[in-house]
């Protein structure tokens, strides 16, 4: 049987205090990556997006990811307790964020952005879908480290220990989330994408591949101690935020595989 080998959470220590956490860092590699990707997908032929154009996404989208994950991590999954001391939301400092708050505000980020470029927002999402993955994959490993967000018990040969927990045998669902919707997802996006596609089919395979993974997993993860099932009596609350997803993914290739091309020159 496997056994989490509980890593110290910091990184790199200054004093007793203060230090640099592997989960920081993670979010640092995963900006990295979005950059080094973003740039070399913008020098492709046909891009609508410009290599100094991706500086521009990766400080608006990095404000989303972090102002929207703890928006979305307080109104989502602690709501009740923002209603009795609201002053937690800027309280970033105590941990908690969501990946449906963070694509909310990545959402926003895009929207500005293709207002400033100049372009249809599903042509700035399009390029902005196959350099998220591996950020995705990056947090969740960083939640693997940290012996966070762990599964249910499991029997399987698979299953690991989390001391800090108990010594029931349990999924390591944060390393699933980061093999399907971190490095298989950027696969199949990436590869996807590589052709020219009608505007709005990456974006809409990206909610589709992500919520479908996550709704997967969210099978073999325990769910939030304070929230429990709430649909059903099985259902989580990353399942219930995983459904629109899902629906508006497949609207939008729908619309984008049926729509009729605009007239030359409109």
């Amino acid at each position: 049987m496997l056994t989490h080998p509980q890593f110290d959470p910091v990184a790199i220590k200054f004093t007793e205090t203060f230090g640099v956490h592997w989960y920081g860092l993670m979010y640092v590699v995963g900006f990295l990556a979005f950059l080094f990707l973003g740039k070399y997908r913008a020098r492709k032929p046909g891009s609508p997006i410009t290599p100094d154009q991706v500086d521009d996404i990766l400080f608006y989208g990095a404000l989303g990811v972090v102002l929207g994950g703890r928006i979305g991590s307080v109104l989502f999954y602690n709501f009740s307790q923002f209603l009795e001391d609201p002053m937690m939301l800027i309280r970033i400092w105590e941990g908690g964020m969501s990946f449906h708050g963070g694509l909310i505000g990545v959402s926003f980020a895009a929207f500005l952005l293709a207002r400033k470029f100049g372009l249809p927002l599903l042509k700035v999402a399009d390029f902005i879908a196959p350099l998220v993955p591996l950020g995705l994959c990056a947090g969740r490993i960083g939640n693997f480290i940290n012996a966070e967000l762990w599964g249910r018990p499991t029997d399987g040969p698979w299953g690991m220990i989390f001391p800090n927990v108990n010594n029931i045998p349990r999924h390591a669902s944060q390393l699933y989330q980061a093999a399907l919707e971190g490095l298989l997802l950027f696969i199949v996006l990436w590869l996807f994408s590589k052709k020219p596609r009608p505007m709005g089919a990456v974006s809409g395979l990206f909610l589709v591949g992500y919520g479908i993974a996550r709704f997967a997993v969210e099978f073999v993860r325990v769910p939030d101690k304070h929230l429990g099932f709430v649909a059903f009596d099985w259902m989580s609350q990353g399942q219930l935020l995983s459904i629109p997803m899902i629906l508006l993914g497949v609207c939008f290739i729908v619309w984008a595989y049926t729509r009729k091309p605009a007239p030359v020159g409109t």
